[in-house]
């Protein structure tokens, strides 16, 4: 491994350090058996799960864990390294083949009895694939930086090293809209760090340097995201940015269920969008060095109350306040759309009301 700054140095030797602890019951878990048939995944955030993730992005020989490895909807054969709590746990070169099956339509007689605030609503059972709560799903609607989880499903698909320095240029600043934002120009912080500030913090400026740092340059990562759109079937989607601050980056409830479903395929998403909080020390030279303690921005990960296996939240004024999450309720995994929320408090209320409905379902 090439030599790097101190920094980097400390933060090797701090993952390594964590990788010597158990792993956590918060570990990614294949649903159902040992055996090859699963129908669906989830993992629980916290602490553990970013040093899971570490585990995967440094390790240079395993390509494999960041992958894609389903296309979000219908059936797919799919390789993954093993789940993690397993007992080949320490062996990341060899590779499992699951099997996941989403059966059924989006139809089901077993619709959770609620009502939303919000203005678009889809809740799936992932398991099944069935619809269990709908509220004008198929229009679609800004979804301000839930964006981010298809610009971070780009940048792993791109292989990229994960330990290479990426430094904050002014135009990471420039965008749609004016945003505020803890970094600075100048700021220098591994692809890695990068990526879990897009995805924890939903700083915007780590976004926007991910796809200028891409093979072929902005450009090329914009392109990159709408053919992988096309490529997952959201027939109602476009990305005009990698932030989200752009208001034409739309799609339909239903098919944010599946860029939701194929970017839980990731390890490295699941355990930076479900970390509650980190401290970065940020590099700079013309500012100086400092630590950047960092929360998640959604509340119910950051409480710790539900089991929440992969999040986003975002909000601008076009999109109102809008949050996607995967949870597993009484064994059986869902996945929950929220868009167009008008506060805050609704966001939350609509997402606490189906998670509390969804613990009242029969499990069989």
């Amino acid at each position: 491994m090439k030599q790097l700054p101190l920094t980097k140095q400390q933060l090797i030797a701090a993952l390594i350090s964590l990788s010597l602890g158990s792993v956590a019951q918060a570990a990614l878990t294949i649903n159902g058996s040992s055996g090859s048939e699963s129908s669906a995944r989830v993992s629980w955030g916290g602490a553990d799960s970013l040093s899971e993730a570490r585990k995967i992005m440094y390790n240079s020989s395993n390509s494999s864990a960041i992958k894609k490895v389903d296309n979000g909807y219908g059936a797919t054969n799919i390789t993954n390294t093993p789940s993690f709590g397993s007992s080949n746990n320490n062996s990341f070169n060899n590779t499992n083949s699951y099997n996941t099956a989403y059966r059924g339509g989006f139809n089901s007689g077993s619709m959770i009895p609620i009502s939303t605030d919000s203005r678009s609503v889809a809740v799936i059972d992932a398991e099944t694939g069935e619809s269990i709560y709908e509220k004008d799903a198929d229009i679609a609607r800004p979804m301000a930086s839930i964006t981010k989880l298809m610009t971070a499903m780009v940048v792993l698909d791109a292989g990229l090293d994960m330990r290479e320095e990426i430094t904050l240029d002014p135009e990471d600043f420039v965008g749609p809209k004016r945003a505020s934002s803890n970094l600075k120009s100048g700021d220098r912080l591994n692809r890695a760090e990068m990526l879990l500030m897009a995805l924890m913090k939903s700083e915007n400026p780590a976004a926007k340097s991910l796809a200028r740092n891409y093979p072929g340059g902005y450009s090329a990562f914009m392109r990159a995201m709408n053919r992988k759109a096309q490529d997952l079937g959201m027939s109602t989607a476009f990305f005009g940015d990698p932030t989200g601050l752009d208001k034409r980056n739309v799609a339909s409830s239903n098919d944010l269920v599946k860029m939701v479903r194929a970017a839980g395929n990731y390890d490295v998403i699941r355990r930076f969008s479900t970390t509650k909080s980190y401290d970065f020390y940020v590099s700079n030279y013309s500012s100086g060095n400092r630590t950047y303690k960092a929360n998640n921005t959604s509340s119910l990960v950051r409480d710790g109350s539900y089991p929440i296996g992969i999040s986003k939240t975002g909000f601008i004024n076009e999109a109102g306040r809008c949050v996607v999450m995967e949870t597993r309720v009484n064994n059986r995994p869902a996945i929950i759309v929220i868009l167009g929320a008008n506060s805050s408090a609704t966001r939350w209320g609509d997402a606490k009301n189906i998670l509390n409905s969804l613990a009242t379902r029969r499990t069989v």
